[in-house]
C-alpha cells in the first residue's frame, strides 16, 4: 500500500486497491504515525529550516531538514516563532541541540532567532539563494523606478530587461551581455545596478574568509556611493546579517538540499491538487522524503510488492 502511495495519488492508489480514499488516507496516517512514534532523530548536526504553503488562504508549514542526510525530520503547523520552538523544545533534547554545529535558513528573523537561542554551538549560514534573491530584487527595483521615469521612447531600450538582469554571468549569451552593456548609454542607473550585481558574484568564489571580508566591504562602499536607494537598502540588509553571509565562505553550506527536497514536496502537493489539512500533507512528506524509510519497516511476510 505504501509503495502505491509513493508512486501515485492517494485517490489513484485507493481505486487500485478497491477502498475508499478516506479509508486509505486514515490507514496511511495511522501507519506513518505509529512508525514515527517509535522513531528518534539521531546524529543531527547540520539543519536547514524553511517554510512551504500547503493550502489556499496563506496556510504554511515549517519544515526542518537534516542537510547531511537530505531528509525532512519534522513538519510543524505555521511559520511563527512558536512553531519552530516546538521542534527545539519538544522534539530535541538539550544534548541534541548542543550537537548541532551548522544551520542554514533564509533571512527570516523568526528562524534566525530560534537557531541563535536554541543551538548555542551552531554557526548560522544564511542561505545563498535568498541573499541573491534579495540582491536581484534590489536591481529590479532600480529597473522599475527607471521604467516609471522613462519617456515612451526611452522605454524601448528597457524592454525585456527584467529576466536578463536576473541571469548569472555564466548563463548569459554574448548577445545578452552586449544588450546589458548598451545600458551604459541608454540608462546609467540600471547599468550601474547591474554592474554591482555582477561584481557581487565574485563573493561566492572566495575560499579565504579574510579575502571575502575585504571584498564585501569594498563592494558595500561602492554600492553606497552609487546613490541607488534599492542597492543601499540591500547593503543595510547585508550589514544586519553580515556574520551569517560571511559564514558561507568557511562552510560552503547552502539550503540547496532543502530546495531540492522542497521541489519533491511541491510535486507531491501538486499531484494531489493541494491538501485540506496538514496531517495528510505531512504523511506524504514523511513517506517520500522523511528521515525514516517507512516502507522498509513493513515485515517481509506482509509485503505484497
Amino acid at each position: 500500500m505504501l509503495r502505491y502511495c509513493q508512486m501515485m495519488t492517494q485517490k489513484g492508489a485507493a481505486s487500485l486497491l478497491h477502498v475508499a480514499s478516506s479509508t486509505l488516507s486514515d490507514l496511511l496516517h495511522r501507519c506513518i504515525t505509529a512508525t514515527r512514534e517509535g522513531h528518534k532523530i539521531r546524529g543531527l548536526k547540520t539543519i536547514g529550516i524553511d517554510e512551504i504553503s500547503y493550502a489556499k488562504g496563506h496556510k504554511y508549514a515549517t519544515l526542518v531538514y537534516d542537510l547531511d542526510r537530505s531528509r525532512i525530520v519534522w513538519v510543524g503547523r505555521g511559520k511563527k516563532r512558536k512553531t519552530i520552538d516546538i521542534f527545539f523544545n519538544e522534539v530535541l533534547s538539550d544534548y541534541q541541540k548542543k550537537r548541532i554545529t551548522w544551520a542554514s535558513c533564509d533571512m527570516s528573523a523568526t528562524y534566525i532567532g530560534a537557531i541563535t537561542d536554541h543551538c548555542i554551538n551552531a554557526t548560522l549560514v544564511l542561505d545563498r539563494f535568498h541573499v541573491v534573491k534579495a540582491l536581484n530584487a534590489a536591481v529590479d527595483d532600480v529597473r522599475k523606478e527607471q521604467w516609471r521615469l522613462a519617456s515612451r521612447e526611452g522605454r524601448k531600450a528597457l524592454k525585456g530587461l527584467r529576466w536578463l538582469l536576473y541571469r548569472h554571468s555564466s548563463t548569459r549569451s554574448h548577445k545578452d551581455t552586449r544588450t546589458l552593456k548598451a545600458l551604459d548609454k541608454a540608462n546609467r542607473r540600471i547599468y550601474r545596478a547591474w554592474q554591482l550585481k555582477d561584481e557581487f558574484e565574485q563573493f561566492w568564489e572566495y575560499k579565504a574568509p579574510w579575502a571575502a571580508e575585504a571584498f564585501i566591504k569594498r563592494w558595500m562602499t561602492s554600492a553606497l556611493r552609487s546613490r541607488l536607494e534599492p542597492m543601499r537598502k540591500f547593503v543595510r540588509t547585508l550589514r544586519r546579517h553580515y556574520d551569517g553571509v560571511l559564514a558561507f565562505v568557511g562552510s560552503r553550506l547552502t539550503n540547496a538540499v532543502a530546495e531540492g527536497l522542497n521541489r519533491i514536496v511541491k510535486i507531491v502537493k501538486n499531484r494531489a491538487s493541494g491538501f485540506r489539512n496538514l496531517d495528510a500533507f505531512a504523511d506524504m512528506i514523511f513517506l517520500t522524503v522523511g528521515d525514516v524509510d517507512i516502507p522498509a519497516q513493513i515485515p517481509v511476510r506482509f509485503r505484497t510488492l
